[in-house]
């Protein structure tokens, strides 16, 4: 077989059946595989003639093989968290990172309570039609706008499980006041009507407190809309970069809201009807909840977290379950009681019965039952064939058998008792001939009492 001498390099002969082996080494160690065509670096030439010259040059490559995969196996590890799928990389790896649970929590709260507003809303929106009542159909409109507002608040804390970034950091300085404001103002605008109708006992519509509602909501957005401008763009600050007492003061106005509502909700509970207390006693329970939580968050993001060493590292957690947390409240407190409220249909009312003796008896004592007859019911009294007339009334008082029917009239029934069942008098019978009559066609009866 010809020999190939590679110029100065005579100490080795390349055979056809070595290039093989080369080019398996050159792949193995993810070196260009010009180095089978081209001349090679003494260090591979000489790596080659060792490998050569062993009689176990299966093994090596066999080892060199495990290692190089076990090393491939580190690197993959290191990038797929646990509990997370091939290729799962930043920024979402809090969506399935079991070693930070925090994550998967927040996750699955927040789809929950989407799913469960979703459905009231549905709910409502298909019943709206079998609320007549004005005071309950007045309710509605908030109750919407809150729901939205809550479904708002799950969305937004997905926005904390993802790696922050200049527009995701704008997109959470601007709607978390929003979102929250919209919420504490449906519950400030359930105050003031349950408090118009504890006390005045009628309700402005529900367009009107959606309105009202809407308008405080906007405040919050032209001062997140301020801040933005004046940080990020005017100054040229990174969106990013901010300081937990910033954000909180961004929040002063939502934080207004929600001590308006319970001081209305406080206000609603002392009205003068008691059909209304309970939706009362539901959101001041519902504010005092907010309130405590509240008081948890910012304690917790502007010192705790410090005080512990965990500033940077507990803020997203932090605020992610502050939002869960306060839509959770508003779901359970404040927007099933109120909806169940609204979808309780009016009681019917009752037909009286006639037969127990209880009912109006100051009435059957002292009152004419005569007041109450229809017109059609007392035409047969002014028929004169049913009834007395002077003439008759005289030709009988000169006969001489008068005496003997006076004798008879003595305990006649008085006038309310004949009104409700229909009895002729001996009058009547003698101008019949004797026969006793019959109710006039016109009469159908009274009610018995």
């Amino acid at each position: 077989m010809p020999r190939s001498v590679c110029g100065r390099y005579d100490c080795l002969i390349l055979l056809e059946g070595k290039r093989a082996l080369l080019r398996n080494v050159t792949l193995l160690f993810d070196l260009p595989l010009t180095l089978t065509t081209v001349r090679p670096s003494s260090f591979l030439i000489g790596f080659v003639y060792i490998v050569k010259e062993m009689a176990f040059l299966p093994i090596v490559l066999l080892l060199l093989t495990v290692a190089h995969h076990a090393r491939s196996q580190d690197a993959t590890n290191e990038v797929t968290p646990r509990g997370c799928g091939i290729g799962f990389k930043e920024p979402y790896i809090l969506l399935c990172d079991m070693d930070a649970m925090w994550g998967i929590a927040v996750e699955a709260l927040a789809a929950a309570g989407t799913l469960v507003s979703i459905i009231i809303v549905l709910v409502l929106l298909g019943r709206l039609s079998h609320i007549s009542e004005a005071e309950k159909r007045s309710g509605v409109g908030p109750i919407l706008l809150l729901l939205l507002g809550v479904l708002g608040l799950f969305g937004l804390s997905f926005a904390y499980l993802i790696t922050q970034d200049q527009i995701l950091c704008l997109v959470r300085r601007a709607l978390w006041g929003l979102f929250f404001a919209v919420c504490f103002s449906c519950l400030l605008v359930q105050g003031i009507r349950l408090r118009r109708l504890g006390q005045e006992h009628r309700s402005p519509g529900g367009c009107t407190l959606t309105g009202l509602a809407l308008g405080l909501s906007a405040v919050q957005g032209i001062i997140a809309a301020e801040w933005l401008l004046l940080t990020v763009l005017r100054e040229g600050q990174d969106a990013c970069q901010y300081t937990p007492m910033d954000f909180a003061l961004a929040c002063s106005y939502v934080l207004t809201l929600l001590l308006a509502a319970m001081t209305a909700a406080a206000i609603a509970l002392c009205g003068k009807t008691r059909q209304w207390r309970r939706n009362a006693v539901w959101l001041l329970v519902s504010c005092g909840l907010s309130v405590l939580l509240w008081v948890t968050w910012v304690g917790f993001y502007l010192y705790a977290n410090a005080w512990l060493n965990k500033a940077p590292a507990w803020n997203d957690p932090t605020l992610a379950f502050a939002l869960v947390t306060q839509g959770w409240l508003l779901i359970i407190f404040h927007a099933i009681p109120e909806s169940k409220n609204c979808l309780i249909p009016p009681p019917q009312p009752s037909a009286p019965n006639y037969f127990d003796t209880s009912q109006n008896s100051t009435r059957r004592r002292g009152t004419s039952f005569d007041e109450d007859i229809p017109l059609s019911h007392r035409q047969f009294v002014e028929n004169q064939g049913y009834g007395y007339s002077d003439e008759n009334t005289a030709g009988l008082r000169s006969s001489g058998g008068a005496s003997q029917h006076n004798s008879n009239t003595a305990a006649r029934p008085s006038a309310p008792f004949r009104s409700n069942v229909y009895q002729p008098t001996e009058m009547t019978m003698i101008l019949n001939g004797g026969a006793v009559p019959s109710a006039p066609p016109t009469y159908t009866g009274r009610q018995l009492w």
